[in-house]
């Protein structure tokens, strides 16, 4: 994340072949693909992948770079932006309550946090869609990366931010645009200010109030808002590099998460996730209406590419029909998780190092050999196992949240 939500995943020159209807899992073909995205550098990687009732899960590689401790499928992982889809589920409930109007200006809810004509003119729909144009909140956040330093990254790893005083700061930002003009940019803060919406309109902690309507109900174990900067369960370091500022990468996974909260607080491990999503496409967290909403995409640029965005999901094709789901990057920890539409075949995978691209003169990312081969193994992942590459790839990094920083260096 630095920002959090990956989107245009996989706009790659690959074309697949679709899956035959109730295809069993390759499960040799699943390792061996995830074990190449470690032998082409990641430091370790977890997934795993459901077709109807059969389940595949595995790790390749390190949890500790240091002692050799090996990744487990079952780790504990931080997701990231896939946050902003448990956040809108819990919004999407109030307005089936309704306590909220997806329609209706944010002033009216919250005049303090945006006040006047802005707070009139940008919807709650536009918060949960980033057409608000709100400023992303991560350079008041770290405002040491506008001048190409990673300094605040470390500063800032106990500190607890106040999510009202970041919102306050992007909204003195430059607007990336008119509300609701399309394309739209996506923007963390929309997420803080969706968590400070649940909390005016339900007098809850929003955390708290997600973890009860949306987590608990899933039925999801090994999914939370840590309390503390450590993740709860057992789990992998998290290695970020900032596109070689950090040389070795750096371990954040202790880190005080306040500053993304309800944008991309949230733990959890790759079967969670795949219960999560298929909970709420089969319409058990929400009704079919608020569904319906949650699935009317517009376009919006996540580091300057395109993506179909609905409320805290979206959807994407990759050969083998639309997809739903999200992505998530934080400080060391990236994570995709992908959905056919009735949540019949799915597929989530977590990784331990972030942002080990290059970037060239023109501030552009040179795609990495671990770019091609996670991209394989989420293709044959949700895919299925008669998926083909057709050509080369020329793949983008599978997680479009990385992207947000590069043009900010």
């Amino acid at each position: 994340m630095v920002a959090a939500a990956l989107g245009a995943l996989l706009t790659a020159g690959t074309v697949v072949t679709p899956a035959a209807a109730g295809t069993r899992l390759d499960r040799a073909e699943l390792s061996r693909t995830l074990d190449a995205v470690h032998e082409a550098g990641m430091y370790g990687a977890y997934s795993a992948v459901r077709d109807g009732n059969e389940s595949w899960r595995d790790a390749a590689g390190v949890a500790d770079v240091d002692t050799g401790r090996r990744v487990q499928p079952n780790m504990e992982h931080r997701v990231g932006s896939i946050t902003k889809t448990f956040t809108a589920v819990a919004v999407l409930q109030q307005v089936a309550r309704g306590t909220i109007d997806l329609d209706a200006p944010v002033g009216r809810y919250l005049p303090d946090l945006v006040p006047g004509e802005r707070g009139q003119r940008i919807t709650v729909r536009m918060l949960l869609n980033h057409t608000s144009h709100i400023f992303d909140h991560v350079p008041v956040a770290f405002p040491s990366l506008l001048e190409g330093s990673v300094s605040s990254l470390e500063d800032n790893r106990f500190r607890t931010f106040d999510p009202a005083q970041l919102v306050r700061g992007a909204l003195e930002l430059p607007p990336t645009g008119e509300a609701g003009a399309l394309p739209g940019v996506y923007s963390n803060t929309n997420y803080l200010l969706a968590g400070l919406l649940l909390e005016r309109v339900t007098g809850e902690d929003a955390e708290k109030l997600i973890t009860r309507d949306v987590i608990r109900k899933a039925g999801l174990r090994h999914t939370s808002f840590p309390r503390s900067p450590h993740i709860p369960g057992p789990h992998s370091r998290a290695y970020e590099s900032m596109y070689g500022s950090f040389d070795p990468p750096r371990d954040f996974s202790v880190y005080d998460m306040s500053w993304v909260t309800t944008a991309g607080a949230v733990v959890s491990t790759m079967d969670d996730l795949n219960r999560f999503y298929r909970a709420l496409l089969r319409g058990e967290l929400i009704g079919r209406a608020e569904l319906a909403e949650m699935q009317k995409t517009v376009p919006v640029l996540i580091g300057g590419a395109p993506i179909d965005y609905g409320l805290g999901i979206y959807t994407i094709d990759l050969g083998c029909g639309p997809l739903w789901g999200h992505d998530g990057s934080v400080f060391g920890m990236a994570t995709q998780s992908l959905s056919t539409p009735d949540g019949k075949r799915q597929l989530s995978v977590g990784m331990n190092l972030t942002k080990y691209q290059q970037i060239d003169e023109n501030g552009v990312l040179v795609p990495s050999p671990i770019d091609f081969a996670v991209y394989e193994h989420v293709v044959r992942g949700v895919c299925g196992p008669d998926a083909v590459r057709a050509k080369a790839a020329q793949p983008v990094t599978p997680f479009a949240t990385d992207r947000l920083l590069v043009k900010r260096r």
